[in-house]
């Protein structure tokens, strides 16, 4: 190993620190946890924590990177959306991004989201701010694109980026017309909305399918999708799936300048949209209605988990701009959840690609609104201390939504008598290995979770590490999921990601071929190796993504993909920052890139020095190409491609409004100055930043210059 590799952690067999985690450590396990959650919903479809509980974990993250900026993760889940589409239905990439939503969960959640948009758009008292407000459907999202009014293609949300080819399934929507009608029907619009399914066409279906011996589904969301992502239309034409228009991606031209107006011109059209949509100018009337709709719940006829609320004006919309994952113009305003009662029967470690050692409670069997659940995640062993939970005790838990529950408290006079507190392994319960927490040697605060020492001769690890390699999101091969993995990697066939790629000529000159194998039969083998063969070239953010480098998600692969371009550059920059250590231009060069800090650096650093992974790394390369990053092909403007610095107060534009504007033209928007800056747009009281450009001989631009160069002045 290098001598630069980075020492600030270091191994420690530590002890709960309940309580006394610096916010630093919180957001690495909010972070963690997270993203393992994501994992679970997006690309398993078995989560194991309600909405509720996932939404108050991603909050919390939300304040402590408000709270402290600088600490925010590169990784940070709070700019990630949605899954890789399945690649069974063909995949369709969306010209404008479907992002999700960020959220309310209290009144005055409403009242600050109001107050940032007036504050962000410099609006006076005396100033006029209409919002839409409407039911959050529970379904799935959708996309469906109509050129000279007719339907063309359909596909789902995937990873806001891509999504999967539903176009013949959505046709058969009695819903949704095939013909747009009526007037100012644009060439291109592409219609977005929910496919959902009514309370009673639910029971129905769901009586239907018991009285055949099929699933049951476990609510109406879980059936719509369901239905929809049926490989054979015929079988979707049978479920009366319904659909609401409400939004929009791409379009040539709108028929209005208002959210209310277009979604008015959807109904003229003959799209079904939402008829209780209602436009507001006070929160006051915004509050008043989600209480409303709350009340009337349970009598609409289809499931929702909440109110929306968008700002009304489009060009306020366009201002307004977005944040990584959401609009900054829109809301969701979530319900409360559901609570029960039930006993925790025994606390479960499960062991992660990482090495993390993860509590699950296993549940005496509860129904929760609606929904049996079983099981639960306890997060980590200090929240475990701190909630006092034990084995046998009686516990409250909560939902929203259709997933499984998380443990609110403690029912502590039904606890049982000679019940004792729970111990957490310091041994990983796999492979036997030393399970400790890092603590950061400059300031010995410990790290909330506790990992499995065993690295690579862990077989958790390996094998969660395999299954992450060929994940949807990352290298998303088809048929070669978690069951087939597990079997391949018991049975030796597959130890390391390269052995995917020669599994078939392994298979062909073996004494016992797949085929001969009980549930293997010749198509299915053949469709096995014709996935893996599709695979061989990988763009370069699914590659980076794949080789579950820790602290480097999805967001953080693309942004590595967008800086590089290709593999080699980045091994080159990363190679250079190991020879000149942490004081070096080359490790700086990587910290300043927009999204990436030094937890990163130190990351890539810590794999490309390692001598295991650079074997695995070229056996791996000896069996696939990675193609290079390929930008989205946007109009060409001044300062496409350019580094764009802002510092100081400006006078026209708020900062965050800058920032989008610079976005959508293409430019990279930093947060520090270095020699590959190209502009420092600068400001009143502008500070260090400006003499940093000057320093370096940097193009400085006031604001007036700035928005001469844009063509906006």
């Amino acid at each position: 190993m290098s001598e630069t590799k980075s020492k600030k952690k270091r191994k420690t067999a530590a002890k709960a620190t309940s309580g006394s985690e610096t916010p630093k450590a919180e957001i690495a396990q909010l972070t963690a946890e997270i993203s393992h959650h994501d994992d679970l919903y997006y690309r398993h479809d078995a989560p194991e924590i309600s909405d509720s509980a996932y939404d108050a974990l991603r909050r919390r993250l939300e304040e402590l990177e408000k709270a402290h900026p600088e600490l925010r993760r590169p990784d940070s889940p709070t700019a990630k959306v949605g899954a890789a589409p399945v690649g069974a239905f063909g995949k369709i990439r969306h010209d404008v991004p479907m992002l999700s939503l960020g959220n309310a969960f209290d009144d005055q959640d409403v009242v600050d989201f109001v107050e940032r948009v007036r504050r962000f758009l410099k609006l006076g008292e005396e100033d006029a701010l209409e919002i839409t407000s409407e039911p959050k459907i529970d379904g799935l999202s959708i996309s469906i694109r109509y050129e000279h009014g007719e339907l063309i293609q359909a596909a789902t949300r995937g990873d806001g980026t891509e999504g999967e080819n539903v176009t013949a399934n959505i046709k058969t929507v009695r819903d949704i017309p095939h013909t747009l009608k009526g007037k100012n029907v644009p060439e291109v619009i592409d219609v977005r909305g929910e496919i959902y399914l009514g309370d009673d066409d639910f029971e129905k279906l769901n009586a239907a399918q018991a009285k055949n011996g099929d699933k049951v589904f476990a609510n109406p969301r879980n059936a719509a999708a369901g239905s929809l992502r049926q490989l054979d239309p015929s079988i979707t034409a049978k479920r009366p799936l319904k659909f609401f228009a409400y939004a929009w991606g791409a379009a040539s031209k709108l028929p209005a300048d208002t959210q209310a107006g277009v979604v008015a011109a959807f109904k003229h059209w003959g799209l079904p949209v939402n008829p209780l949509m209602r436009i507001a100018a006070k929160t006051e009337a915004l509050l008043a209605f989600y209480h409303d709709i709350e009340s009337k719940r349970a009598s609409l006829g289809y499931d929702i988990d909440g109110v929306v609320y968008k700002v009304n004006r489009l060009d306020y919309q366009e201002r307004l701009g977005f944040v990584s994952r959401s609009p900054r113009w829109a809301i969701a305003h979530k319900f409360a959840a559901e609570q029960a009662t039930t006993v925790l029967e025994k606390i479960d470690i499960q062991v992660g690609r990482t090495g993390a050692l993860t509590p699950v409670a296993k549940l005496k069997p509860v129904t929760v609104g609606g929904v049996v659940v079983s099981n639960a995640t306890l997060h980590n062993e200090d929240e475990i201390a701190r909630k006092d939970i034990r084995e046998g005790d009686t516990v409250v838990v909560q939902r929203a939504g259709d997933v499984i529950p998380q443990v609110v408290e403690v029912v502590r006079d039904k606890r049982p008598a000679h019940s004792h507190p729970f111990k957490f392994p310091t041994v990983c319960p796999v492979c036997g290995s030393h399970a400790v927490r890092e603590s950061e040697e400059e300031t010995g605060k410990v790290d909330v979770v506790r990992r499995c020492t065993g690295g690579l001769i862990c077989p958790a690890q390996v094998k969660e590490r395999l299954k992450h390699f060929v994940s949807r999101n990352a290298l998303d091969i088809e048929g070669l999921g978690t069951e087939k993995i597990e079997f391949f990697f018991e049975t030796g066939r597959i130890k390391s990601p390269a052995d995917i790629f020669t599994l078939e000529a392994r298979d062909q000159a073996s004494d016992e071929p797949l085929m001969k194998v009980r549930g293997f039969k010749e198509t299915s083998v053949r469709k096995l190796f014709a996935a893996i063969d599709a695979r061989r070239n990988v763009p370069l953010d699914r590659f980076l993504y794949a080789l579950g480098i820790r602290h480097i998600g999805e967001t953080t692969a693309k942004d590595l993909a967008k800086a590089y371009g290709t593999l080699e550059a980045l091994r080159a920059a990363v190679e250079a920052a190991i020879k000149g250590g942490k004081d070096s231009e080359a490790y700086r060069d990587i910290d300043n890139i927009e999204g990436i800090g030094e937890t990163v650096v130190d990351a890539l650093i810590d794999f490309f020095d390692e001598r295991h992974n650079q074997e695995q790394l070229s056996a791996l390369l000896r069996e696939i190409t990675v193609t290079p990053y390929v930008r989205a092909q946007l109009k060409e403007t001044p300062v496409t491609g350019k580094t764009v610095v802002f510092t100081g107060t400006l006078m026209k534009l708020t900062r965050n409004e800058a920032k989008a504007q610079a976005e959508r033209l293409g430019a990279k928007v930093s947060g520090s100055v270095s020699k590959k800056t190209d502009y420092v747009v600068a400001g009143a009281e502008a500070g260090s930043k400006l003499d940093n450009a000057r320093a370096l001989g940097v193009t400085v631009l006031d604001e007036d210059a700035w928005l001469a160069l844009i063509g906006q002045s």
